[in-house]
């Protein structure tokens, strides 16, 4: 195997295994704002996950308009 095969593999892995990582935080990300949605606007993040810090600047406190 050319050393140029083995370089192009080993870049197609780490590029596969970084995918995998990003959706697999984009999910559980997913999932913590649709829990905090499903709970209202009552109901901080802080106290349904204490121990996590989300950042999105999709998550919005307080009624908002749909649209």
């Amino acid at each position: 195997m050319k050393l140029s095969y083995k370089i192009a593999f080993g870049l197609a892995v780490v590029a596969a295994a970084g995918v995998v990582v990003y959706l697999a935080r984009s999910s559980k990300t997913t999932r913590m704002l649709n829990q905090i949605a499903d709970e209202g606007y009552e109901t901080a993040h802080d106290i349904l996950f204490p121990d996590k810090k989300i950042n999105d600047k999709k998550l919005k406190y307080g009624p908002v308009i749909p649209g």
